[in-house]
């Protein structure tokens, strides 16, 4: 942390953090339902959603990512408390239970009126972004209808490029190389994995002047490659081949989504002699569904059919120099809300994120309520 914002742990204005996640099944029976609460508005067959369940019922039902947003929550306050900082961590979900608006409602009972937002998504998109933005603009908007004061709510930058998120990525990494038989690991590749989106959709992500081919979710994910790559080579002395992979894609077919699929990456890094591949996911905060059903499952099954050594670097979670960052974040956004200059953390080519989405950022598909930010009422 610079000096600058070492010197006072100091959250004011701000007087809660929101941990705003995903959400996912606890249980068998949440699993429909669950499905139904994500897909919403987009005309799924029930039967669709009981295939797509069958990735849920392989772990018993139980997605484990509110697991895991427990362990963050854990690991936030136990670092916030540990260095004198003096702010609350609520959390919610999009999706499923504890939900965003009871969250809300809760924390604006308690007393709160500004309040910092963590989504646990680090990257510029429509679904990793704006659509969290309208999530809070819809649950503010039914708390306005209750009679609620409405607080007001700021979201935290993208913290793709924070050394915090960057290097547990890279440890993975290494202990994952590390893992692999002696003879193949010095010819390993390195397969950075993240979430498929519609092609249209990752063009048009990030502000305007940074639309184009594969927009800023692109160049922010080849970014972290790039410094993820560039420190196991400065560590190991091996420069290892990489390429940005995609994986989790769903919907129509005939809509281009970004490529390629990580099962077809593995079996064209087999058939151009690669010896063994690390599969390092990226593109996720933590090991939820997405990563132990299409990584440690589907893919992992691939790699064997292959006869092709794989291993599956971790997640950050909750590790504790990510719980550090996000208390970086906290104050540096307190400190330049407070007026201060505060240079901001971030390793990389691209430099740090804006606090404020602005207008025309990662657009909706359709129209949607205003998003809570720059262009909304309730910012």
């Amino acid at each position: 942390m610079p000096d600058a914002l070492a010197a006072s742990l100091d959250a004011r204005p701000y007087d809660a953090l929101l941990l705003l996640s995903f959400g996912g099944p606890e249980g068998p029976d949440d699993v429909v339902p669950f499905l139904e609460n994500v897909t919403r508005g987009r005309g799924i067959p029930k039967e669709r959603l009981k295939e797509v369940g069958q990735h849920y019922f392989l772990f018993g039902g139980v997605s484990p990512i509110n697991d895991q947003n427990r362990a963050l929550l854990d690991a936030l306050r136990k670092d916030f408390a540990e260095h004198g900082l003096d702010l609350p961590v609520y959390w919610g979900n999009r999706n499923w239970a504890p939900y965003l608006t009871d969250t809300l409602r809760e924390m604006v009972t308690d007393g709160h009126r500004r309040i910092l937002v963590l989504a646990t998504s680090a990257y510029a998109s429509y679904s990793g972004c704006r659509q969290y933005r309208e999530n809070l603009a819809e649950s503010l908007a039914a708390l306005e209808a209750e009679g609620l004061e409405l607080p007001r709510i700021d979201k935290l930058r993208h913290y793709f490029n924070h050394p915090g998120f960057v290097r547990p990525m890279v440890d993975g990494v290494l202990k994952s190389l590390a893992e692999l038989p002696e003879d193949v690991r010095d010819g390993a590749h390195i397969a950075f994995s993240t979430h498929s989106i519609p092609t249209a959709a990752a063009d048009t992500s990030g502000p305007v002047e940074e639309h184009g081919d594969g927009g800023a979710y692109v160049r922010q994910h080849l970014d972290v490659a790039k410094l993820i790559a560039d420190a196991v080579r400065e560590e190991t002395g091996v420069d290892h081949p990489w390429q940005l992979v995609y994986q989790s894609r769903s919907g129509a077919p005939h809509i281009p989504w970004l490529e390629p699929d990580i099962c077809d990456h593995l079996e064209e890094r087999h058939a151009a002699g690669v010896p063994a591949v690390v599969m390092a996911p990226i593109g996720f905060v933590s090991d939820h569904m997405e990563v132990l059903y299409d990584l440690d499952t589907e893919a992992t099954a691939k790699a064997g059919e292959l006869g092709l050594p794989v291993r599956r670097s971790a997640t950050v979670g909750a590790d504790p120099r990510f719980a550090a960052a996000v208390r970086e974040l906290v104050v540096e956004r307190a400190a330049r809300e407070s007026g201060k200059d505060v240079a901001p953390c971030a390793l990389g080519a691209l430099g740090a994120s804006h606090d404020l989405c602005p207008v025309g950022c990662c657009p909706a598909r359709a129209p949607k309520p205003a998003a809570a930010g720059a262009d909304s009422p309730y910012a």
